[in-house]
């Protein structure tokens, strides 16, 4: 069985827990059920039976009408009843476990006397490991009628994926097996590289043979021709289309398909999502530089106008500082001129000082006393 995630589990349980599958030879072979391991048990007894079929939310079991199981589960009141399943992994390990549940209807078996078919009604959910069994043999039924035309072309990797042991396989056609190559291969059909002749080939039933891995074993898929054409320079040899059955082919071959499709799915997605994810944080790296230039360029048309209105106050400072010292100026120019003109009249007085020093001032007191002499002449 793939990997099975627990969304996975879920989408199962959802879309399919109506969907019943009838436990038959190719059903109980690809689920790996061990029919002998397979109980009822009711009141503290458990009794052999056999599942005719189930879906995951109700059981269908056989059992005798002469034996204590049908004695016990045919009763009114029966109480809690359980059908213990039991299944074989790849490694040939037993997986087994109770679901719980009620009788909600009991019958004949094919209108047989002695079988009795009883349907148990679960009360709860079953465990992952039902749902995971009989999801993927649901979700694969499902898938081959909707991917039915989806083709898978061959090469070392997808080849590893499917799990096919080589590309070379075995085709019958009209009961002569051939050797073939397979080219791609699908839900509904399979082109093949063949030696043949191509009259003979046309419409003719075919029957191939693949090899698969994981576990070993051997598809056979029932279809008929519906193309063929020679490989160009070479008429020897032709590509042929094989359309298979819906009825011929087996669920086996369905199952392989429609994991290597969902696990493609997951395989693509991812770096999808990537991607995605990768081109949105460029986006927003961008639009967050695209944010940061605008800002730096409003920031720097701020600062020229700025710029620019301090070189017009500047001018307009300049002048009001002249008309007001002329408004206000003329003392204020006086008291310039009178500062300048001070030191111009104060500097021949600082020359002048030494001249009239103090022998100049002696001439003038030895001429006083001659002024008394002059008066007696005129008396």
């Amino acid at each position: 069985m793939a990997l099975v995630t627990t969304q996975q589990l879920q989408d199962y349980y959802d879309h399919y827990r109506d969907s019943e599958i009838t436990f038959s030879k190719e059903i109980t072979r690809i689920l790996n059920v061990d029919p002998r391991q397979i109980y009822v048990k009711c009141n503290g007894n458990q009794w052999p039976c056999i599942i005719n079929s189930t879906s995951l939310m109700a059981c269908r079991i056989i059992v005798g009408v002469k034996g204590g199981a049908y004695q016990m589960l045919s009763q009114k009141e029966t109480g809690p009843v359980s059908v213990r399943f039991c299944f074989s992994d790849s490694d040939k390990q037993m997986i087994s476990f109770f679901v719980n549940g009620r009788v909600s209807d009991i019958k004949p078996y094919m209108n047989s006397a002695e079988l009795s078919i009883i349907t148990i009604t679960f009360t709860q959910r079953p465990p992952d490991d039902l749902i995971e069994r009989l999801g993927t043999l649901l979700d694969a039924n499902a898938n081959a009628m909707r991917r039915k035309e989806e083709r898978i072309i061959l090469n070392p990797d997808v080849k590893r994926r499917l799990g096919l042991s080589k590309e070379e396989a075995i085709v019958q056609i009209q009961g002569v097996p051939r050797h073939c190559i397979i080219r791609d291969l699908s839900f509904g059909g399979v082109k093949i590289i063949m030696v043949g002749i191509q009259k003979y080939v046309e419409n003719q039933q075919a029957l191939l043979q693949m090899r698969f891995e994981e576990p070993g074993e051997v598809i056979q898929v029932g279809g008929i021709v519906v193309a063929s054409s020679p490989i160009e320079g070479r008429k020897d040899i032709l590509m042929v289309s094989i359309k298979f059955g819906d009825k011929t082919v087996p669920i086996a071959y369905k199952i392989r398909i429609n994991n290597y499709l969902v696990n493609l799915r997951k395989h693509v997605m991812t770096p999808v999502e990537t991607t995605e994810q990768k081109l949105a944080a460029a986006k927003a790296a961008q639009e967050k530089a695209v944010a940061a230039e605008k800002a730096r360029m409003e920031a720097e048309e701020k600062a020229k106008a700025a710029a620019a209105a301090a070189g017009q106050a500047a001018p307009e400072g300049a002048a009001a500082g002249q008309a007001a010292p002329a408004a206000e100026g003329q003392p204020a120019d006086s008291a310039a001129s009178a500062q300048e003109a001070a030191p111009a009249q104060e500097a021949p007085a600082a020359d002048a000082a030494p001249v009239e020093e103090a022998p100049a001032a002696e001439p003038a007191a030895q001429e006083a006393p001659a002024a008394p002499a002059a008066e007696p002449e005129t008396k």
